[in-house]
């Protein structure tokens, strides 16, 4: 677990460090390896929540590692987002704004869509309703923790960027 804190604090300081070209691939490196443990820290999160049998982890984890290769494809475009809106952030148009309100949603829609279409892989592979609830209650529930985090880190648009100085501390 200290490790998938770790992960999403460092996530997080991509607002803060995208600027720097020549640090970008570096960066990018690192990002990548602490996406890497935050999943393997993940799978520990799920083996200790999930308690399945033997029989269930057989059917369980090839179809979860299915679903964590599309979840990785559509958190990269999460990723991608959150480095554009840190780019912009001062500057940031309307235009711009409305390019981000779009992907921002279709992300959204994108994880829900990959969640069903797996809800219906568990239960085709042989998994039990009730253990495929209990998955995508703990999905939900760290999807909430990382949403957070990232939510928290990110600065408001209701607070211009030159107007930050005057702003009340909330």
């Amino acid at each position: 677990m200290k490790m998938l804190s770790a992960a999403i604090l460092l996530l997080l300081i991509v607002p803060n460090a995208s600027g720097a070209q020549s640090n970008e691939a570096s960066f990018d490196s690192s990002i990548e390896s602490l996406r890497a443990d935050l999943r393997a820290d993940k799978v520990a999160i799920i083996t200790q929540a999930m308690q399945l049998n033997d029989q269930d982890s057989k059917i369980f984890w090839p179809v979860y590692r299915r679903y964590e290769a599309d979840v990785v494809k559509v958190n990269d475009q999460r990723v991608a987002l959150i480095k554009s809106y840190a780019d912009k952030f001062t500057s940031i148009t309307d235009a711009d704004a409305k390019g981000m309100i779009d992907q921002s949603l279709d992300f959204e829609s994108q994880r829900t869509n990959i969640k069903r279409k797996y809800a219906k892989e568990f239960q085709k592979a042989g998994l039990s309703p009730l253990t495929i609830a209990k998955f995508l209650q703990l999905e939900h529930r760290l999807d909430l923790l990382v949403d957070l985090k990232i939510a928290s880190a990110l600065p408001p648009l209701l607070v211009k960027p030159a107007d930050q100085s005057a702003a009340p501390n909330q």
